[in-house]
């Protein structure tokens, strides 16, 4: 667990708390940027499969506030909220294969 880890931790957290004060579309929006900026860090630090997975997860917030239609937006983020979760998994664990490197 590094910087980055702790600070989605610490702001995804704060992000969830605030959905008791704010409207739950503009706590979607800012969840959405928050991921996106993550998205970035991870893709500067080296970490592209990780970045992905943030990006994918973008997605998934932005289906939740362009909503859809019921089924069409529980669909994408499923498959988008899915997707993240292997891309940050596969490419943490190194699963996936360093595709970006050249040795």
């Amino acid at each position: 667990m590094d910087r980055i880890d702790t600070v989605a931790i610490v702001g995804i957290s704060l992000l969830a708390l605030s959905t008791t004060a704010l409207e739950p579309l503009l706590v979607t929006a800012a969840f959405g940027g928050f991921l996106l900026s993550l998205s970035v860090w991870r893709l500067y630090g080296g970490r592209p499969w990780e970045a992905l997975g943030w990006l994918a997860w973008v997605v998934a917030a932005v289906a939740v506030i362009l909503d859809l239609g019921g089924m069409a937006t529980l669909v994408a983020v499923v498959v988008f909220g899915g997707l993240g979760v292997i891309a940050l998994l596969g490419g943490r664990f190194g699963i996936l294969v360093d595709v970006w490197s050249v040795d």
